[in-house]
């Protein structure tokens, strides 16, 4: 393991600050050994490509030792690799390697809960008076013994578990293999972000921010009090789920409760001692547009928060104008990170696709989605296979692995079918992505996508990403400017960004028809790679289906 790394002064910009942040899911990106699963090595021998994107940090899931309940967002042990990814040296040589690329390395910290193969629940489970007895969050039975509050599991069922060791309940927001940390403990917050703790263990690693995985479950009511029922206009909406029994309740008493942000300005503190590090909020199952403005509110909170607004169905005009102009409304200073997609929403040319409005060019609507979404204020996150146009693949029951779409299933599908093999090479078994047998299958149409089926494509959507991504970096305005909303029809969407003299102006046609919008203001289109580009004449912009118009002030 290297050296302790020495606290650094931040930098006048933070380099999160309009950074587009690639997301690997390590199990799934390249396997180097054969055996059907993605591993560190994988992700060193594939560093060239995703530099080659144009994005300024990769993002990478859980590969710390785990039973592989919930694919490593249950960990056992925070320190160490996961001998299926590789080894603790692989993990350095991997930060090592994205810096020599000028990449900035984030990782997945699941602070509210761990594994209960994790030796500080193995021990607290023994006793009621054992060290750690009180690290995790148990409760006597009701009197009619169950459990102690009607709180829900995510992945259906209550959120207690019953454990005979101890003659109590014990507190999990997701799998009874995930028991949530008793954070109201000191105790708990030495471990995690003291000097010393699971945090700065990787900071002292070198790695250069932090995504905070369900970060609204860190905190429970300590006077355990049951959640309300939901009115119909308060359920939650969980993209495909909606029939899990969760979104029934108010979630007033198991999330987002009023002592996070304490726990928070701990966490930045830290992260302070090191320099210009990042903090990133992933913001689920409450309001995530308040909630998020709060943690990111004013000094001494998270940097930025990562929300599921636009992961949805739902993607035209009219909802970007609300999800964008509410979350500007109200986050001040903070910042917000903006994803169309990840390792648990269905692929969103498959989603969005489903629209009679954007169906018929897969391509094309990928390319402008990716223009879009790096065009608005605030950072933003792509997933592994964006850059590729990659549908939602359709996986047999008999073929899927993920917890959350078996228990749902035929109803809710899980997240298996984003979660696939990148395809590398077409034309050879499992599209280049292992020698062996891949833990999930690689869909026959993933294969005409692979990387070297559009290597010097130009109408290809990894050339426009390539081309798009560099181009974006040359227009201060897009990477960190300010910004005003234009009243435009739908199906069109037009932003202006700012950053001194650099006063951008960006059209979208959000539909597989033309169409056109006036715009106040002299202006002068630019060509930019991407998207299919329109035309402005004297105020009216004109837009191709799936097209775009970037324009200049004059």
């Amino acid at each position: 393991m290297p050296d302790r790394q020495t606290p650094r002064p931040p930098t006048a910009r933070p380099w999160w600050r309009g950074a587009i942040i690639y997301q690997i899911y390590p199990r799934s990106f390249f396997d180097s050994n054969g055996d059907g699963i993605g591993d560190l090595p994988g992700v060193i021998a594939r560093l060239d490509h995703i530099a080659g994107l144009g994005v300024d940090a990769i993002w990478l899931s859980p590969f710390f030792t785990s039973p592989m309940k919930d694919f490593g967002y249950d960990v056992a042990d925070y320190r160490t690799v996961d001998p299926m990814f590789g080894s603790d040296a692989d993990a350095d040589r991997l930060i090592e390697a994205a810096h020599a690329r000028g990449l900035k390395v984030m990782i997945d910290m699941i602070l509210p809960h761990c594994s209960d193969r994790h030796a500080w629940f193995q021990e607290s489970r023994q006793s009621r008076d054992n060290p750690k007895a009180d690290w995790f969050v148990w409760a006597d039975p009701r009197r009619d013994g169950t459990p102690p509050t009607n709180w829900l599991s995510i992945f259906g069922g209550p959120a207690w578990t019953f454990d005979p060791r101890r003659g109590q309940y014990y507190w999990h927001c997701f799998l009874k293999e995930q028991p949530n940390l008793n954070w109201h403990n000191p105790d708990v917050v030495e471990a995690m972000l003291g000097p010393e703790g699971e945090v700065a263990f990787w900071l002292d690693r070198g790695v250069d921010g932090l995504r905070l995985d369900a970060i609204t479950t860190l905190l429970h009511d300590a006077e355990l009090r049951d959640n309300p029922p939901a009115t119909r206009g308060q359920l939650i909406d969980m993209g495909g789920a909606e029939d899990n029994p969760f979104v029934r309740q108010m979630h007033l008493f198991d999330r987002d409760q009023p002592e996070i942000l304490a726990r928070f300005r701990t966490l930045r503190a830290l992260s302070d001692r090191y320099g210009n590090r990042y903090t990133m909020a992933e913001i689920g199952d409450v309001d995530a547009i308040p909630v998020g403005s709060r943690y990111t509110a004013g000094e001494g909170l998270l940097h930025s928060y990562y929300m599921f607004q636009l992961t949805h169905d739902e993607i035209d005009s009219g909802f970007l104008h609300r999800v964008v102009g509410r979350t500007e409304s109200l986050i001040g200073d903070g910042w917000t990170t903006y994803t169309l997609g990840n390792h648990d929403t269905e692929r969103l040319v498959t989603r969005f696709g489903r629209d009679p409005n954007l169906s018929g060019d897969p391509p094309g609507l990928a390319k402008l989605m990716l223009a879009l979404i790096t065009s608005l204020r605030g950072g933003a996150c792509l997933y592994q296979g964006d850059e590729l146009g990659l549908t939602e693949a359709d996986i047999p029951f008999e073929q899927r692995v993920d917890p959350f779409g078996i228990a749902f299933w035929p109803v809710y599908k899980g997240r298996d079918g984003c979660r696939t093999p990148m395809p590398w090479s077409a034309g050879v078994p499992h599209a280049g992505f292992t020698t062996g047998t891949p833990w999930l299958p690689v869909p026959d149409d993933h294969h005409a996508l692979a990387v070297d089926r559009q290597n010097g494509d130009p109408e290809s959507v990894l050339e426009a990403t390539r081309a798009f991504l560099v181009w974006r970096k040359t227009h201060p305005a897009l990477v960190h400017g300010d910004k005003r909303i234009l009243a435009t029809p739908a199906p069109v969407f037009a932003i202006e960004r700012v950053e001194g003299d650099d006063r951008l102006l960006c059209v979208f046609n959000l539909s597989n028809r033309p169409a056109e919008a006036s715009v106040d203001g002299s202006w002068r289109a630019i060509a930019a790679p991407g998207p299919t580009a329109g035309e402005i004449d004297g105020g009216v912009v004109r837009l191709p289906p799936f097209g775009a118009v970037f324009a200049l002030h004059s």
